[in-house]
């Protein structure tokens, strides 16, 4: 069977080609620019774009991964209703589809569907802690506000094994699945977390809201993003901090945890020499 990953070349769009490849599966990879993928040679690489469905190969595709938002600037996607009628116009059998933090115009028309869907909801990936590697190389710190706020993150691997699983395994249709690693940490948790995994020492600095707004904004983030990031972080939803076993039930191995995380990425974080 071959399955279609949208959004291949994401953190979470690579873990899931990377285990549907593992489960002996043929994948086709739908990216923008196919010639900086970078994706398994086994893997059959096309072009195509999510806000226009006319790009997406569906043809003799039997399980698609999708996503609620796309682009640069991480804007939801409206034309869910197009990519899924042709989906299922192809023959489609199974789809999964990662949430944007909220109920988003894809998520409602692979719900509304004929197809076997199921919704993904992973809370904060444990991999956007790379967002802190340049300041953790030159200056030996992470500045983030709200130290006391818990998240429980959820290793990228995890998010797409599971997406994996649903998708050639079955069984999980009409399924929404809230997923987390098994803990719930601070800033600062996993900070100290990174620290132990490098070996040196990495300092917390609290930043307030109004500097990390100013920021994120100097970065190029969109200032509707920002107030989504900073909304989720100060107002944390329950689901965002409490841990739910649905990485475990589906692949019957523990979730793993950021200070494994950690140790994968040390290198990312490995402060130069001074």
């Amino acid at each position: 069977m071959t399955i279609l990953v949208a959004g291949a070349t994401g953190n979470a769009g690579r873990q899931v080609v990377g285990e549907l490849l593992a489960l002996g599966q043929q994948v086709r990879a739908v990216t923008r620019n196919a010639a900086l993928a970078r994706l398994p040679e086994q893997v059959e690489v096309v072009e195509g774009d999510l806000t226009r469905p006319e790009t997406i190969p569906f043809d003799g595709v039997t399980g698609v991964h999708l996503l609620s938002n796309a682009g640069t600037d991480y804007a939801e996607l409206l034309s869910g209703p197009e990519l899924v009628r042709r989906a299922e116009k192809a023959g489609v059998r199974r789809i999964t589809v990662l949430w944007s933090g909220y109920r988003s115009p894809m998520e409602e028309a692979v719900t509304a569907s004929s197809l076997e869907w199921t919704v993904l909801r992973p809370m904060d990936f444990m991999s956007n802690a790379l967002v802190w590697a340049e300041s953790v190389r030159e200056k030996g710190e992470v500045r983030e506000p709200f130290a006391g706020a818990r998240s429980a993150l959820v290793h990228e691997g995890d998010i797409g094994a599971v997406a994996a699983a649903v998708l050639v395994r079955g069984g999980h249709g009409g399924r929404t699945y809230t997923l987390t690693g098994p803990e719930a940490l601070t800033v600062p948790q996993q900070v100290a977390a990174i620290s132990a995994a490098t070996g040196q020492e990495i300092r917390y600095v609290e930043q307030s809201e109004d500097e990390a707004r100013a920021e994120m904004l100097a970065a190029g983030r969109p200032a509707e993003i920002v107030d989504v990031l900073l909304g989720w972080k100060r107002d944390m939803p329950a689901e965002g901090y409490t841990v739910v076993p649905t990485v475990e039930d589906v692949l019957g191995r523990p979730a793993r945890s950021f200070a494994e995380w950690a140790k994968e990425h040390a290198g990312d974080f490995r402060q130069r020499s001074r």
